[in-house]
C-alpha cells in the first residue's frame, strides 16, 4: 500500500506535534509596567512678613472689575466711592488667607496671600491705604484690590501677610485705623475731619471707645446718653470737645478693652437701633 504510506507518516507528525503542544509550557506572560509615583514638591515656604515690604502706592487706572456704582452683598446695598481722597476710618480689622490663596479677586488678579493686599467694600479699586493697629502702634501699607469683608463690623480684611506684620495673625481681628494714600497728591496738611486726628500713625494702645452719636445740641446728647445709662452698655459719657471753632458732643461708651467687648457694644447698639456706631480714640 504505497499510496497509504505518506498519509500514515502524517498522522504520526500530527501525534508528535500534539505531543509537544501539550508537553510545551507556556509562553511567560509579559510583567506588567510599574509606574513610578510621581514627585512631589513641597510648595515654596511663605516669606518672612518681615521681608516683605509695604505696597507701594502709584497712580493707576480704575479696575474694569470691581467698581460698579453699588452692589448688594446678603442684602445689603454698597456704594462704591468716586475717589479714596481723604477716606479714613477706624473700626476692626480681619485678615482672610489660604482658603482664597489664588482665587480670583474682584479687580480680576490672583489674590495672593503673601502679597500686601487687602479687601474694602466700598473703596475705589485699586487704592492704597496706610492700615494702623491701635493696639500695638504697628502699621503697614497695603494694596485695596477686593471686595469684602462682609462678615460683622469689619472694616477692612488684609492678606495673610499684611496681618502678620500687625501682629494679629493669632486673634484674628484687631482695632485699626485705615487711611487712604492719594499717590497724586500731596501729603494732607490737616485732618479733613473734625474727628480725624492729625498724627499719623496714632501711638500704641491708646484708649479705645465705641462712639454711639455726635450731635451739635447738647441736649439731644445728653438725652442718647441718658437712654443708654439705663442699659448694659458700660460707662457712658458725653464728651465736650471744640474743633476748628466748632463745639461738638459725642456720645461715648467704654473704655473698651478688645474686639469681643467692642462687638457686644456695637451689637447691643443696633439692636437698640443705632447702626452706626464706631469706634473712637483720644
Amino acid at each position: 500500500m504505497i499510496i497509504g504510506r505518506p498519509r500514515a507518516a502524517l498522522m504520526v507528525l500530527a501525534m508528535a506535534a500534539l505531543a509537544a503542544c501539550v508537553s510545551a509550557p507556556p509562553p511567560p506572560e509579559p510583567s506588567p509596567e510599574i509606574t513610578p509615583p510621581p514627585v512631589i514638591t513641597a510648595p515654596p515656604a511663605p516669606p518672612a512678613p518681615d521681608s516683605v515690604p509695604d505696597a507701594i502706592p502709584r497712580v493707576e487706572p480704575r479696575s474694569r472689575g470691581g467698581n460698579p456704582p453699588f452692589y448688594d452683598v446678603f442684602g445689603k446695598r454698597y456704594y462704591v466711592l468716586s475717589s479714596s481722597s481723604g477716606y479714613w476710618e477706624r473700626g476692626v480689622a480681619s485678615w482672610y488667607g489660604p482658603g482664597f490663596h489664588k482665587v480670583r479677586t474682584s479687580t480680576g488678579e490672583a489674590y495672593d496671600m503673601y502679597a500686601m493686599s487687602a479687601a474694602h467694600k466700598t473703596l475705589p479699586l485699586p487704592a492704597y491705604v496706610r492700615v494702623t493697629n491701635l493696639q500695638n502702634g504697628r502699621s503697614v501699607v497695603v494694596r485695596v484690590n477686593d471686595r469684602g469683608p462682609f462678615v460683622g463690623n469689619r472694616i477692612i480684611d488684609l492678606s495673610y501677610t499684611a496681618a502678620a506684620k500687625l501682629d494679629m495673625l493669632r486673634n484674628g481681628t484687631a482695632m485699626v485705623e485705615v487711611r487712604s494714600i492719594d499717590p497724586a497728591a500731596p501729603p494732607p496738611l490737616a485732618a479733613s475731619s473734625t474727628d480725624a486726628p492729625v498724627v499719623n500713625p496714632p501711638v500704641a494702645n491708646p484708649t479705645l471707645f465705641v462712639q454711639a452719636g455726635a450731635f451739635s445740641d447738647p441736649a439731644n446728647a445728653q438725652r442718647m446718653a441718658d437712654k443708654l445709662r439705663g442699659g448694659s452698655y458700660g460707662n457712658v459719657f458725653v464728651r465736650d470737645d471744640q474743633i476748628a471753632g466748632r463745639r461738638m458732643y459725642r456720645v461715648r461708651i467704654g473704655p473698651v478693652r478688645d474686639v469681643a467687648e467692642f462687638d457686644r457694644v456695637v451689637a447691643a447698639l443696633e439692636h437698640a437701633g443705632i447702626s452706626d456706631a464706631h469706634l473712637a480714640l483720644d
